[in-house]
């Protein structure tokens, strides 16, 4: 090739062990790229796409693999992590009076009546076992209005002055969808409140996007430390105005990897009139539905239910329910069946998020509607001594059954759930393989898949949920250069090993983005 030639690269990563997930591309030499497209892995000699402009990568052996994919994220929450009060386990919280020293702390930099919003807590980790509640945070927030949120994001509890603000006594009545827990005796709020989250955020001033940017700019280099070039957010809160927010931070270049979303079913009658705008970078995908059980009665109802997927299938919609134990997937699988019935569509892509407790039955049934099930493998490593402390015999033997649920012919796609566990998806491919926890126990063992399979569920299975299978999620002539060099193999590292891989180069639209500190 003629050193003038417009087929010339870029940018030619040779050397290296190229895992293409691509089965029509098993073997591949080199990743040679031009502009932002993989543009030959294994035409001829890499020698014949050099001029005097290429960058060439000797990749010494390393692992180069299609740039992660994440489809399961929150964006905002996530980033919020860096800009309030971290309470996760992480940072040294280990009791309730860790959490008072923090936000007595915050008192001293704040005015009397701005609020203190802490983040992350988890009782399971706390000396004590419990929530914190108002009481609690009274003994030192009594000129501040505080607001803590659980790990889950399902449960956030409020000093006196916070109850007051937003208008909770012991005269309110519960919302029909969300639950004040309440003194046994004296019947007066606790502070902790269950579900009530677009409540709160009706009535709390929110986090603003522009004290948000230093959080979203911390994230954005976390992401590409952990090699993730692609993110899926399903905050059952996004609409259009989020959708806006996201452009401008991906035009400020805040946040490098692409993202598409998926709105919340309130978002749903937004969409009757919009023209939702793409880009290569940012997409609309479908829509979120969460199956909610706090108050001991699943919402939506099930004749509610099927209505609502029935509207979103017949429309072209993706539909995203999350759904974890056996009694909610039942009621999914019922919807989309009732909407496939009455609008067959062999290729729908419809997803249940989690699925967390799915029997073999059950399994059986998700596998003839062809659903996919969006899991948190790195939940096993991450909470697994949680699970195996507190979740009853009769679900621990179904809790994320990968093996058996691959089995079935179900396609299983990898997320982290971000903020409810870290992002790295090693973590993940090293829960799924191993089936180990974070102190070393088993969770059910024969449950586990092959690396190539973990593997698979943050790559090529990812991206063919959010409907990106012709862009990215593998490594081949034509696709996007989202690209990952690895400091060794996954699918060939002793499983104990693989939770210790480094991320030593992250590559997006073929550009490298970043690096880590080692020579390459």
């Amino acid at each position: 090739m003629k050193k003038d030639s417009p087929y010339y690269a870029d940018l030619i990563l040779y050397n290296g062990n190229i895992l293409t997930m691509d089965p029509l591309y098993k073997n591949a030499s080199f990743v040679a790229i031009k502009d932002n497209q993989i543009i030959s892995i294994n035409h001829g000699d890499y020698y014949n796409f050099i001029n005097d402009h290429t960058e060439l990568i000797d990749c010494r052996g390393r692992t180069i693999i299609p740039g992660f994919i994440d489809a399961h994220f929150h964006l905002r929450s996530s980033a919020e992590r860096y800009v309030v009060l971290n309470l996760e386990p992480s940072f040294g919280i280990r009791s309730i009076k860790d959490i008072l020293w923090k936000v007595k702390n915050q008192t001293k930099n704040l005015p009397k009546g701005e609020w203190i919003i802490g983040k992350g807590y988890n009782e399971f980790y706390l000396d004590e076992k419990r929530h914190p509640n108002r009481w609690d945070l009274d003994q030192v927030s009594l000129e501040h209005p505080v607001k803590l949120t659980h790990r889950s994001g399902n449960a956030h509890v409020l000093n006196s002055f916070a109850l007051k603000f937003v208008g909770i006594s012991k005269d309110t009545p519960d919302p029909q969808d969300g639950l004040i827990e309440r003194d046994l005796v004296t019947g007066e709020p606790t502070g902790v409140l269950y579900h009530m989250g677009r409540f709160l955020s009706e009535k709390i001033p929110a986090l603003g996007d522009e004290k948000l940017e230093p959080g979203i700019l911390a994230l954005n280099k976390e992401l590409l430390s952990t090699g993730i070039t692609s993110i899926q957010d399903v905050s059952s809160n996004n609409n259009l105005k989020q959708l806006q927010i996201f452009k401008k931070w991906k035009t400020k270049n805040l946040l490098i990897p692409r993202i598409s979303m998926l709105f919340g079913l309130d978002a749903l009658k937004e969409l009757d009139d919009a023209n939702v705008k793409e880009d290569l970078q940012i997409k609309f995908r479908g829509i979120k539905i969460i199956l909610d059980k706090t108050t001991g009665k699943i919402l939506p109802e099930q004749k509610e239910l099927c209505e609502v997927v029935l509207e979103i299938h017949r429309r072209g919609y993706q539909v995203a329910i999350h759904a974890i134990e056996e009694e909610e997937i039942e009621i999914a699988c019922s919807a989309i069946e009732f909407a496939l019935k009455r609008f067959p569509n062999n290729s729908h892509r419809h997803r249940i998020e989690h699925s967390s407790i799915c029997p073999p039955m059950l399994a059986k049934r998700i596998a003839s509607l062809g659903i996919t099930i969006v899991s948190n493998p790195s939940f096993i490593y991450y909470h697994g001594e949680r699970y195996l402390k507190t979740v009853p015999f009769n679900q621990i033997k179904h809790l994320y059954p990968f093996s058996s649920l691959k089995k079935c012919g179900i396609r299983l796609v990898g997320s982290s759930d971000s903020p409810l566990a870290p992002f790295n998806p090693l973590i993940g491919i090293y829960g799924a393989i191993s089936r180990k926890t974070s102190k070393g126990d088993s969770l059910l063992p024969d449950e586990n898949i092959t690396p190539s399979e973990a593997l698979e569920m943050y790559t090529q299975s990812a991206s063919w949920i959010c409907f990106e299978e012709d862009r990215i999620g593998s490594i081949a002539p034509g696709k996007l250069a989202d690209i990952v060099l690895l400091s060794d193999d996954p699918t060939k590292t002793v499983p104990e090993k693989i939770k210790d891989i480094k991320v030593e180069m992250t590559i997006i639209d073929g550009k490298i983005v970043w690096r880590s500190d080692r020579e390459l």
